[in-house]
């Protein structure tokens, strides 16, 4: 049982003789000479490398890669005092908060931070002086540096837009405690430093050590008190705007939005109460950023046990445009999920038997398709390990790779029954229920467990090497107390949660490819859907060429193209008649072609979702010249989409994809949605392409054309575009 007193105020003494050990390691800060401006680092590449600094006076410990920088002061305990945007200057901190805080059987306690700051609207450094030691439970004791480390086993087994993940720096400061209830937890507090890029990484692990167990509810591992984005008398946290200089993105995110800013469960801006020269009379504005599930974690640590935080990471953005906060977000995910890059060019088989997937291997192999995923609706059942059914899939398998085609399957988790048992018990009322999907099995019970067993089981022995899953743990909770994956109502979303990313994470290892309608990239996914509605598929093809482009368009904001599938029904799906498939595709070739030339031709890939390819020669053609095409001008099409004009079915409609590190730095995709050739003249965005004096354009890879670029870096061209049909530029 815990006992608390005033005793537990009482903090131990820094060990300065420890310390100072520490810091000797460390080279000596030299400050970034006045009025710098790096250069923009979204064109070209930053030389200056992530670092970690002893300052000059040995009180602050710099963290610096010429694009951000963070300042800890050490001394008489662990605090940020500085927290800047080298591009534009911006100071983010106004405020000294704890490194942490940890909910402990119900108690908060503080990790580290510095008290004494009257007023918290800004922060100056001649303030940080006179800060106290707080009465912080936990506090600093030492820290230790490293190279920064992948957080992922990831073997890449497709084409893929980057191999190799970020590099940097890694600082881990650590804190114990002196109160006796507390004696054996030790706090580490992790932060890495990016090349590259103006972002930071941090999470929190905590240790226990000691003999008894340890019920950590939550652990809070970011608290930043940040300027206000937006001063108002009155206003609540909802509708006050959140600062605009910090992008969040932590691994702690499902909705089945399929975006992430809808998905983020653990991102919380808040008021704050203490912050008493605020202009908001209730103090309501959101200015203090908090990082931890919203439910907490309710995770058990019995001796030698550890848990880790959700990993987040913090983009400093340097503007208000949104083609630029995204292109900023896109390397992000470059950089530190590189595997959201690879990109197999794949089809969804409805197959009945075992000759129909050697004929769809022998159509993808026949017009440079790359990959095969046994559709929803099909004969393949990943839940079936008998040795028979394993032996079968693994012919077919061999048989898939010996024509260079990489095989696949889907598989259901959600969205059924399976037992009284294995499915998830709604708290409010004993029984099963009240999932996101209404019924669902829950990941932690008897089958959930074997579940995940057996879909590595299949994999591994088949050699299986795509995985799309079909409605993952969306965060249900579940009050079974006889489950073995979880203890409780209280634990049960966190270790439902990490037993999703165990999966996905194993995927990655092994070299297999996943799709996942849910936001699990920081966890080894590789693809999620553009968002769309899938009734919408029922439509007629003119509306659905009309519907997609402006899904890509849609999708594509923050997200890089192989990250996002989209859909093209060959057969019947979700009902409509025969204006809305392609099948018999002979007859439907123009159709056809334009859809998927708009996906292709954004870097997307699609399912593909029927028996065959092609039905004709001619059709084979057709489908083999389209992707051909895209694989001449694969890395330009897998880049950066600018956002030119959205598809509104009355006038043209396009994108831009570029790139400053390739022979073509830009490729636009052009579309014409009428039944009368448009004449248009349209103004190309080409900043982000690096050509900042003249571009060289080619259409249809024919003759060149120079354009010199005008001042706010546009180039004016007159371009034509067929009846129903599109048009492409190429920029050198």
């Amino acid at each position: 049982m815990f006992i608390f007193s005033r005793a537990w105020l009482i903090a131990m003494p820094l060990c300065f003789t420890c310390l100072f050990a520490h810091t000797q390691s460390l080279p000596v800060w030299k400050p970034e000479p006045q009025h710098h401006t790096p250069a923009d680092w979204l064109i070209t590449p930053v030389k200056e490398k992530a670092g970690i600094y002893l300052s000059s006076d040995r009180k602050d410990i710099v963290l610096y890669n010429g694009l951000v920088k963070r300042v800890f002061r050490i001394t008489p305990d662990l605090a940020c005092t500085d927290y800047r945007n080298m591009r534009n200057g911006q100071q983010l901190l106004r405020a000294v908060k704890p490194e942490a805080r940890l909910v402990i059987h119900g108690v908060t306690f503080p990790v580290g931070g510095l008290t004494g700051q009257k007023e918290l609207g800004y922060l100056l450094p001649e303030w940080v002086d006179d800060l106290r030691r707080s009465d912080s439970a936990f506090h600093f004791v030492d820290f230790t540096t490293t190279e920064l480390q992948p957080v992922l086993e990831w073997k890449g087994a497709f084409w893929t837009g980057v191999k190799k993940g970020a590099s940097g720096k890694k600082i881990s400061f650590r804190f114990t405690s002196e109160l006796p209830a507390l004696r054996g937890l030790e706090v580490l507090v992790h932060y890495a430093v990016f090349d590259g890029l103006p972002l930071l990484s941090k999470w929190v692990t905590v240790e226990n050590k000691g003999e008894q167990k340890v019920l950590i509810d939550q652990v809070i591992s970011e608290i930043l008190a940040v300027a206000e984005e937006e001063s108002a008398v009155v206003g609540s946290t909802e509708k006050l705007a959140k600062p605009n200089g910090i992008y969040i993105e932590n691994n702690f995110a499902f909705n089945n939005a399929m975006r992430y800013n809808l998905s983020d469960q653990a991102t919380h801006w808040m008021p704050d109460p203490a912050y008493t020269s605020q202009v908001n009379y209730d103090f309501q504005t959101p200015c203090l950023l908090e990082i931890h599930p919203t439910r907490n974690m309710g995770v058990t640590l019995a001796k030698g046990d550890s848990v880790e935080s959700v990993r987040t990471y913090e983009l400093l953005q340097d503007t208000y445009d949104r083609e630029r906060k995204g292109m900023a977000i896109r390397s992000m995910y470059r950089a530190i999920a590189p595997w959201t890059t690879s990109n197999p060019i794949f089809m969804h088989l409805v197959s009945k038997n075992d000759e129909e997937v050697v004929t769809a291997i022998d159509q993808c192999a026949a017009t440079g398709y790359e990959a095969l995923i046994l559709s929803f609706g099909s004969h393949c059942d990943m839940e079936d390990v008998s040795e028979a059914n394993l032996q079968k899939w693994k012919k077919l398998a061999d048989y898939a790779r010996s024509r260079h085609i990489a095989i696949g399957s889907y598989s259901l988790f959600s969205s059924r029954k399976i037992s009284r048992e294995d499915d998830v018990i709604d708290p409010k009322t004993g029984e099963p229920g009240g999932a996101f999907f209404g019924n669902a099995p829950c990941l932690g019970s008897k089958w959930g467990l074997a579940y995940l067993d057996k879909l590595k089981k299949f994999m591994s022995n088949t050699g299986f090497t795509i995985f799309e899953n079909d409605g993952p743990y969306p965060g249900d909770v579940c009050a079974s107390v006889t489950h073995p994956g979880h203890e409780g109502l209280h634990d049960s979303q966190w270790k439902q949660m990490e037993l999703q990313k165990s999966l996905y994470r194993w995927c990655n290892a092994q070299g297999i490819y996943v799709n996942a309608p849910d936001w699990y990239f920081l966890d080894g996914t590789n693809k999620i859907g553009l968002g769309y509605r899938e009734v919408n598929f029922s439509l007629s093809r003119e509306q659905q060429r009309i519907l997609n482009r402006q899904n890509i368009f849609d999708a594509t904001w923050n997200e890089i193209p192989s990250m996002v599938w989209g859909f093209v029904p060959l057969t019947k799906y979700q009902g409509g008649g025969p204006d809305a498939i392609l099948e018999p595709l002979s007859e439907h070739l123009g159709d056809y072609e334009q859809l998927m030339t708009q996906y292709y031709g954004a870097g997307v890939q699609a399912c593909y979702r029927g028996p065959r390819l092609f039905d004709t020669e001619k059709t084979r053609q057709t489908v083999a010249g389209v992707v051909d095409w895209y694989k001449k001008y694969r890395d330009i099409l897998n880049s950066d989409i600018i956002h030119l004009r959205r598809a509104d079915g009355r006038d043209w409609d396009g994108i831009l994809h570029v790139n400053p590190v390739l022979p073509q730095k830009g490729l636009a995709m052009l579309y014409n949605p009428s039944e009368k050739p448009l004449t248009r003249v349209i103004s190309l965005p080409v900043y982000y392409t690096g050509l900042h004096k003249s571009v060289t354009i080619r259409e249809k890879g024919g003759q060149s054309k120079t354009y010199t670029v005008s001042r706010d870096y546009h180039i004016t061209l007159t371009v034509q575009i067929p009846a129903d049909s599109y048009t492409w530029l190429t920029l050198e």
